[in-house]
């Protein structure tokens, strides 16, 4: 239990120090929620115009298994798809996940992101999809995949 403390802790100070950028859904901090493999809240800190951390804090779905936290570092390809109004960039990166298991075999592992993401033109809103490969290290080696449509209100 208390590494999820500290972790819920690490991400309200990452969430705290991002809030003083905010501006627009592609600068500073946003909260929302996700839905799908797994459901629960997410977070994004943009760190520049074209790169940002994602953050989740959530439930699995999947027979077994509890609570997960992940964290990405994600790069966007803002001029991927055209779109009239607002920006629709292609994401990908890297980031580690933890999830628990009711079992007590709880897994850790390298997510590898892949997403839409639409930033709506002067709104401090966002909405997601995301497909995530996932490759478990521990305690096992195993492959998984996550996927999941959210959004987010930047403050």
């Amino acid at each position: 239990m208390k590494k999820h403390l500290l972790l819920a802790v690490c991400l309200v100070t990452l969430a705290s120090s991002g809030a003083a950028a905010a501006g627009s859904n592609a600068s500073g901090f946003g909260l929302g929620v996700m839905l799908g493999e797994p459901n629960g809240l997410s977070a994004k800190l943009w760190s520049n115009n074209n790169t940002a951390f994602n953050f989740g804090l959530a439930w699995s779905t999947k027979k077994d298994a509890g609570e997960t936290m992940h964290a990405d570092y994600v790069w966007h390809k803002m001029d991927a798809i055209d779109v009239d109004e607002g920006a629709l960039p292609f994401y990908y990166g890297i980031g580690v996940r933890y999830r628990g298991r009711d079992s007590g075999d709880d897994n850790i592992g390298v997510r590898f992101p892949l997403g839409l993401d639409y930033l709506f033109a002067g709104s401090a809103f966002d909405v997601f999809l995301e497909v995530v490969p996932i490759m478990d290290l521990a305690p096992d080696t195993d492959f998984d995949i996550n996927a999941a449509l959210g959004g987010r209100f930047f403050f």
